[in-house]
């Protein structure tokens, strides 16, 4: 039985007259919070050459450095399948019609039928990744049909799922991104070097131009000139998660501030969850904007009360369940002065298995809050999501088991309050047609009945 990991990653890409290595290195500390298990580069003089290996970018490239004007990079996690080397990004292919490396952020949920048909046809395959069975599937794709771009565009029309791609290949990236454009993906230019990135925040680091957001369903080649084709037309679908959660406040995706929507989406929630409170506190980091909107709105002190310790990664995408806990109490420590004899309005953006939220409770309680009145700045999570976030299965969303009287109780909050999906889809400005809001509907943009069957 062949188990998938599924990626919620970070990829970039750049083209210059002069070394990238440095500005692939910065690019990807820039983009480390959306994964921390493995880093890895790929570069090209007159040959590709890979390196990648478990840890932050950090530790994977001390006392590294690769030659080349061109390259791409990947940062990543693991949500099923293991955290193992072999599925380390970029990935290097070799076949009749050349080669090149790829990486991937997103998630193919038409994986296995593709990969067992593609084995079919005699691909080998080393990993358990959905990369390589997309690089397999462009290999045979370009094979049949002569042409590495025509390729791409007859492989996106089997792939099901999000996929924001970058890939090296005869001294040229290639830029992908999936026909709904679940993933954010952004173009940067300095002079005449261009950069891809999967937020805007790795383009400010090295002092290049944000352009655009690459557009959905389009393949960008960036060479001597810069090409854009398109591949097959399907709705948009912008994952509301990356407005609420995932991307880095400073970035700029969609053609949208991340900070200001966050911030929206605080000043929503107190007109619609107003609270009696003394001051209003962040979870940090992922409620601090959402609670500044808050503040502002209702008029009450913001202030610290939990501080982070910064050399701990984000509980929400430590793969095991069982490390998630402990993770907690070595993350977050109460801030006594802030916290003492206050009611406080505790402000987070997302509650999904209520863990972190219990013990966060237990912690301020202890540090002798008088009150905890809880406000989420994203509705409640009930559905899985299949395009790459690490939220799998029904089972493990506190709100598909429980109203939310029942969270409450079982949190320890004196009350309980999320935004409106109106609310949620209001703050972001996006039209709702054009976002996927599946976790929180269960309405998914993609019906498994589309796919296009691999002949």
């Amino acid at each position: 039985m062949v188990i998938k990991s599924r990626d919620k990653c970070g990829v970039f890409g750049i083209k210059s007259k002069s070394g990238v290595f440095d500005r692939i290195y910065y690019g990807l500390y820039a983009l480390q919070h959306r994964g921390q298990e493995s880093a890895g580069m790929a570069m090209c003089t007159d040959h590709i050459r890979v390196h990648k290996d478990m840890g932050l970018v950090t530790e994977v490239f001390n006392h590294i450095h690769l030659e080349g004007n061109i390259g791409i990079g990947h940062v990543r996690y693991s949500t099923t399948g293991g955290s193992k080397i072999e599925n380390a990004q970029p990935l290097f292919i070799q076949y009749s019609g050349g080669n090149f490396a790829i990486a991937h952020n997103g998630n193919i949920i038409n994986y296995a039928e593709l990969r067992e048909t593609l084995e079919r046809r005699g691909s080998i395959f080393s990993t358990t990744s959905d990369t390589e069975m997309i690089a397999q599937l462009i290999a045979q794709e370009h094979t049949k049909l002569g042409d590495f771009v025509e390729g791409i565009k007859s492989a996106m029309n089997y792939l099901e799922g999000s996929y924001s791609l970058v890939i090296l290949c005869d001294r040229k990236i290639i830029a992908v991104r999936d026909p709904h454009g679940f993933r954010p993906f952004v173009l940067g230019q300095s002079g005449e070097d261009y950069a891809v990135a999967s937020e805007s925040c790795a383009l400010d680091c090295i002092n290049m131009k944000l352009v655009r957001d690459i557009k959905p369903s389009e393949i960008l080649v960036i060479g001597n000139c810069i090409e854009s084709h398109f591949g097959p037309e399907k709705r948009t679908a912008h994952c509301m998660f990356e407005y609420v959660y995932f991307a880095r406040p400073d970035s700029i995706i969609n053609g949208k501030s991340v900070y200001e929507i966050r911030k929206n989406l605080g000043k929503t929630l107190a007109e619609e969850a107003p609270a009696k409170a003394d001051r209003v506190i962040p979870v940090p980091d992922s409620g601090r904007t959402a609670s500044i909107g808050y503040s502002r709105e209702s008029k009450k002190t913001y202030g610290e009360g939990l501080m982070k310790n910064r050399y701990v990664g984000r509980t929400f995408i430590i793969p095991e369940q069982e490390n998630r806990e402990m993770e907690v109490k070595m993350k977050l420590n109460p801030i006594k002065s802030g916290i003492e004899g206050k009611s406080l309005v505790l402000v987070d953006d997302s509650l999904v298995r209520g863990t972190t939220m219990k013990q966060l409770i237990q912690i301020i309680k202890e540090a002798n809050a008088k009150e905890v009145h809880v406000r989420i700045s994203s509705p409640p999570i009930r559905y899985p999501c299949h395009y790459g976030i690490d939220m799998q299965t029904q089972t493990e969303f506190i709100a598909s088991k429980k109203d939310i009287e029942g969270i409450r109780k079982e949190i320890g909050a004196d009350s309980l309050a999320y935004i409106s999906l109106e609310g949620l889809i209001n703050a972001i400005g996006e039209p709702e047609s054009e976002l996927c809001l599946a976790c929180l509907t269960g309405e998914y943009p993609i019906k498994r009945k589309e796919q296009t069957k691999l002949l």
